[in-house]
C-alpha cells in the first residue's frame, strides 16, 4: 500500500483569473455552473504553471479578455465568459 501523501495542495489562482475576466467566482454555487467551476478548481490545483500564472496576472491589467494560452482552464473560462448570460461584463 502506498504511503499517504503529505504534500499540501498548491494555492490556486482560478478565482483571481475569473475576477479579472469579469466572471463571478461564486457562481459555482449555481447548479448549471457548478461542474465547470469544480473542474476549473481541480485543474488549477494540478496545474504545473502556477508560478507562470502569477507572473502573467501581475503583468496584465484588468479587465482581461482571455486566459493565457498555457492555462489548462482557458476553454472553461472562455465558455463561462462568452456563453453565460449571467457573467459580469
Amino acid at each position: 500500500m502506498p504511503a499517504a501523501s503529505t504534500t499540501q495542495p498548491q494555492p490556486t489562482r482560478v478565482a483571481e483569473m475569473m475576477e479579472r475576466l469579469g466572471l463571478d467566482p461564486g457562481a459555482g454555487a449555481i447548479a448549471r455552473l457548478g461542474l465547470a467551476h469544480l473542474t476549473a478548481l481541480q485543474r488549477c490545483r494540478a496545474c504545473p504553471f502556477n508560478t507562470a500564472c502569477g507572473t502573467w496576472l501581475e503583468c496584465h491589467g484588468s479587465p482581461l479578455s482571455f486566459a493565457p494560452t498555457f492555462c489548462p482552464n482557458a476553454d472553461i473560462l472562455f465558455e463561462l465568459k462568452f456563453n453565460d448570460p449571467g457573467a459580469l461584463r
